[in-house]
């Protein structure tokens, strides 16, 4: 037996997802897993999510929940859930930048929040896993969030109108401190290899970095190349875990195995020759810093987009594995060369007693589509 919910099928940046009305869901949470798995078929042994809406990454297996706001200073909540694909498992520990992008238009057009018939629309969104408020620009035609526009974003076909994005007061989002050790660089100790020098960074999802140098890599390996390298993929989820546990995410490493999307980790390297997904090739003038990263165990095409907001956080922060890899200090946009091409990220932050830091923001232009809307089958709990 299944049953039908009302649901949003939408691009947000490089990722996909289904959107959900909060008020369409079982009030109680844990409930709504098994909605989510069966919605984006999983879990797949064969990781392909044909069963339902998921696209067989980590990236196209994303839920978004919209509802009234619980604070006074949002507009709407905003809860993010990553659909695990071959575990039956749904991960709510951080949020996703690039699926925020769809949450303001989603609330325009949805009725949620009422704006100006035309014009620019700003839209505050509360998003409950981290706690956080996101300032979402756009604009607005006729009534409904502008689709056409000329931005192009890399790892996206086609252009689509902008929408800015300011992730106010980002630091702690996962841990409640911006360097949850207390300190700018750490010595690890990973299960099964030698000790490791990172920079654990929480600001809008909790990261830990590590310089390409010290996993023997350059930096410039695509996803696949990495995805062949099972040895690479082993110690970069040692480190990961060992992260987790220092930064307080988990009490123990097979409880941070267990929990596959936050710290992130970033693997950086200084400005160099690199090439895309595509073929393009990007020149070591081109960007500030070559940046991979992981989600959910797996090379990401992209970038996460809380990922690059917390990259170019730390690479203001004097002392970083980020800052001391990226081509100059100083404060403003950072070119941030990755598998699809080269993102900008803006970011401020502010140090008080010369000890403590603070993240002001960090700023990103994203453009989305609405796909379909209608209703998901899911099979009956």
């Amino acid at each position: 037996m299944t049953r039908k919910l009302r649901a949003v099928f939408a691009r947000g940046g490089t990722s996909k997802g289904l959107i959900f009305h909060a008020a369409d869901l079982p009030p109680e949470r844990r409930h709504w897993d098994a909605i989510f798995l069966s919605a984006m078929g999983s879990p797949d042994p064969h990781g392909r999510q044909l069963d339902g809406m998921g696209g067989g990454v980590s990236s196209l297996s994303k839920v978004c929940v919209v509802g009234p706001p619980t604070r006074d200073d949002a507009d709407v909540d905003y809860t993010f859930a990553q659909v695990q694909i071959t575990k039956a498992m749904v991960d709510y520990a951080g949020n996703c930048g690039n699926m925020s992008s769809a949450i303001g238009p989603f609330a325009v057009d949805e009725g949620l929040v009422q704006v100006a018939r035309d014009g620019e629309a700003v839209v505050r969104i509360h998003n409950t896993n981290t706690s956080k408020i996101i300032r979402s620009n756009f604009q607005v035609v006729h009534g409904t969030s502008a689709g056409d526009g000329d931005l192009v974003i890399p790892g996206v076909a086609g252009s689509g109108a902008p929408v800015r994005l300011d992730f106010l007061d980002p630091g702690g989002a996962s841990t409640g401190k911006l360097l949850p050790s207390g300190q700018v660089c750490d010595w690890l100790e990973p299960a099964g290899g030698p000790p490791i020098v990172v920079s654990m960074v929480d600001a809008a999802n909790a990261c830990v970095f590590v310089a390409a140098v010290d996993l023997g890599l350059s930096g410039i390996e695509l996803p696949d190349e990495l995805a062949a390298r099972p040895d690479i993929l082993l110690r970069l989820e040692a480190i990961r875990a060992s992260a987790a546990v220092a930064m307080g995410l988990a009490v123990s490493i097979e409880q941070a195995h267990g929990q596959p999307f936050i710290p992130l980790i970033g693997i950086v390297a200084p400005p160099q020759w690199s090439s895309t997904l595509s073929g393009d090739e990007i020149s070591a003038d081109a960007a500030d810093l070559v940046v991979r990263m992981m989600s959910s165990g797996q090379p990401h095409r992209a970038l996460p987009l809380t990922g690059s907001l917390c990259t170019a956080v730390a690479a203001l922060i004097g002392g970083t594995v980020v800052e001391r890899a990226r081509r100059a200090a100083g404060a403003g946009s950072l070119r941030l060369a990755m598998p699809s091409g080269v993102l900008v990220v803006d970011a401020a932050v502010e140090r008080d007693h010369l000890t403590s830091w603070r993240a002001l923001h960090g700023s990103f232009f994203r453009t989305t589509r609405r796909l379909f809307e209608g209703f998901v089958h899911v099979r009956e709990i």
